[in-house]
């Protein structure tokens, strides 16, 4: 038997009981999860590849889950169209020269960005 903190009452299956579902959904942690950033604290992920511009056409949060959710023919329309593709060098010095902020939210092991209106 585990002890267990005062008050506690022991229970022979919380070793292996699965830990509480997340009662957010998807959309709604990403949404809260979004922050505007100033593009020079991206720089390394930029760098390493792995920041993906979405257009100001297409909703960030939008673009967000469906890379998290994997949906690929969702994501493989807007990559062709070029509606989300990797950030690219002219857009890094143009945010870099501006001193822009952008707005931001991880889908590991991507950073969407989006610019400001």
């Amino acid at each position: 038997m585990e002890k267990n903190e005062p008050g506690q009452r022991y229970h022979p299956d919380a070793a292996t009981a699965s830990p509480p579902a997340d009662p957010l959904p998807l959309r709604a942690k990403l949404n809260l999860e979004t922050a505007v950033i100033a593009w020079e604290e991206l720089a390394r992920h930029f760098a390493r590849g792995a920041v993906l511009t979405v257009d100001r056409e297409l909703d960030l949060i939008e673009a967000a889950a469906a890379v998290a959710e994997d949906d690929r023919p969702r994501v493989g329309a807007w990559l062709d169209s070029n509606s989300l593709h990797r950030t690219t060098t002219a857009e890094a010095r143009a945010w870099t020269e501006g001193r822009a902020e952008v707005w931001s939210v991880v889908v590991a092991p991507w950073v969407l960005v989006q610019a400001m209106a």
